[in-house]
């Protein structure tokens, strides 16, 4: 019988562990242990101490913390959906890593782990929601969570792939992209309308931030969250036998 490992059963459930990160952060037990309830947020803690610098005042504060936030969920949902168009919704949710091939189109050109960063850049601007303690939480385990995931697909396509991987290890950066796309070949094709579909969650809760974030009500952004999210739960179910393209690159979450 073959043995699985520990990373890649972190791999198998990852999406159930990136939910439990969410879920800490929002709820925040020691909070209430230590503290009692409260009603902070990360959102009004850091523009409250933007406001205490001197600099600006808090109503300015907030819209900067705010508009950064947007921005973030903007950058995110574009690598998510780019990303997702190239390898393929069906290859995105699958359970198992995939390395027979890998892509090097689209974003891979700019960045070789565009879904993790568009993921990355996705809980920075829903952080603001959490309390701060449970933001700052999240956002360390997160982090530390994607590049245990990252270190494992890498060392996992190495093996599969050998040079041809490596080559492109040396020339695609691993998050942080480049400003010219690389030269590296790549026949892959893009599907916008699966990864549109396969990327409810990030497409819509940036929409939803974006209309009703100037309300200033943290209750009202998280029930568009739990929305989202519910409807790209059905629509993952609905596309996960998508076929994938013919590359198959495995950065995906």
């Amino acid at each position: 019988m073959p043995t699985v490992n520990a990373t890649e059963l972190a791999f198998r459930f990852r999406s159930l562990i990136f939910v439990l990160l969410y879920l800490l952060g929002f709820l925040s037990p020691w909070e209430r242990l230590f503290r009692g309830s409260s009603n902070d947020t990360l959102w009004l803690a850091a523009s409250t101490l933007f406001a205490r610098s001197g600099w600006i005042g808090l109503a300015a504060a907030t819209i900067a913390v705010t508009v950064a936030a947007l921005g973030c969920l903007l950058l995110g949902a574009i690598f998510r959906v780019w990303g997702t168009a190239y390898l393929g919704s069906g290859v995105m949710s699958g359970f198992s890593m995939q390395g027979d091939q890998f892509i090097a189109a689209g974003p891979y050109r700019y960045v070789r782990n565009p879904l993790y960063l568009g993921g990355w850049l996705l809980a920075a601007g829903v952080s603001i929601l959490m309390p701060p303690s449970g933001a700052a939480f999240f956002l360390v385990s997160y982090s530390i969570f994607v590049l245990i995931l990252i270190f494992a697909e890498e060392r996992f396509l190495s093996a599969k792939q050998g040079d041809g991987y490596r080559q492109y290890r040396r020339r695609v950066p691993r998050l942080l992209p480049r400003i010219l796309p690389s030269d590296f070949p790549s026949s892959a094709r893009s599907r916008w309308v699966q990864a549109l579909l396969a990327e409810i969650y990030p497409v819509g809760f940036t929409l939803c931030f974006a209309i009703f974030a100037w309300r200033y009500n943290a209750r009202i952004l998280i029930q568009c969250l739990l929305i989202c999210y519910g409807l790209s739960l059905i629509s993952r179910a609905l596309t996960r036998r998508s076929v994938a393209p013919a590359e198959a690159k495995i950065d995906f979450v």
